[in-house]
C-alpha cells in the first residue's frame, strides 16, 4: 500500500499548477493529503467543516473538480457509487473492497506503458489509465479466514495412586 502523502505545505498547493490558492482549496487539499482513503465529496465537506464551518458543500464540489482538472487529484470512480479523490499522483491501480467498501491504491511493481501490458488496436494512442480491481482489503480478508472451530486443549495429566503406580509420590 501506498502511504499517505507528506501534509502540504501553503506553497504547494494549487499554486503549482497556475491556480490561485484560496483557503477553500488549501483545506480541501491538505484533507485528502492527510489521509489516503480515497474520500467521496461529502467525506472531504465532513473533514473541511470543522476547520471551516462556512464552507459549503457546493464549494466542496467545485474545488474538487478544479483541483481534478488542474491534475492535482485524481477524480475514481466504481460502478455508480459516488466519485471519490486521490491525492496519490504515482501510477497505480486501486481495488475496490466488496466488504467494507474501502478503496485501496495498488502500486505498480514495474511501471510500463500500457502498450507492453495490452493488445491495443491500431492507432489507438493512451491518454490516462485507470486500473482497479474488486475482491477484499487485507483486513476483510483477514476477517473472513477460515478459523478452527474451537482449539483442542493439551490432555491433562493423569493423577495415579499409589494402588496403580508404584513410584508415585503424593505431591507436597
Amino acid at each position: 500500500m501506498i502511504p499517505p502523502a507528506e501534509p502540504a505545505s501553503s506553497e504547494i498547493l494549487p499554486s503549482k499548477k497556475g491556480l490561485r490558492q484560496t483557503e477553500q482549496r488549501k483545506a480541501i487539499f491538505e484533507a485528502l493529503m492527510a489521509k489516503a482513503d480515497h474520500p467521496s465529496a461529502v467525506d472531504v465537506f465532513m473533514r473541511v467543516k470543522t476547520r471551516m464551518p462556512s464552507i459549503s458543500l457546493a464549494t466542496v464540489y467545485n474545488c474538487l473538480d478544479t483541483l481534478a482538472a488542474s491534475g492535482l487529484v485524481r477524480t475514481v470512480n466504481h460502478e455508480r457509487e459516488p466519485s471519490r479523490f486521490c491525492a496519490n499522483q504515482q501510477d497505480h491501480a486501486h481495488l475496490f473492497c466488496t466488504s467494507c467498501n474501502s478503496v485501496t491504491d495498488l502500486p505498480l511493481r514495474n511501471p510500463v506503458v500500457p502498450s507492453e501490458i495490452w493488445d491495443l488496436p491500431e492507432g489507438v494512442q493512451i491518454a490516462d489509465q485507470q486500473v482497479s480491481f474488486r475482491g477484499l482489503c487485507s483486513a476483510c480478508s483477514e476477517a473472513s479466514a477460515p478459523r478452527p472451530r474451537f482449539q483442542q486443549s493439551p490432555p491433562l495429566p493423569v493423577q495415579t495412586s499409589p494402588d496403580t503406580n508404584p513410584t508415585f509420590q503424593p505431591q507436597a
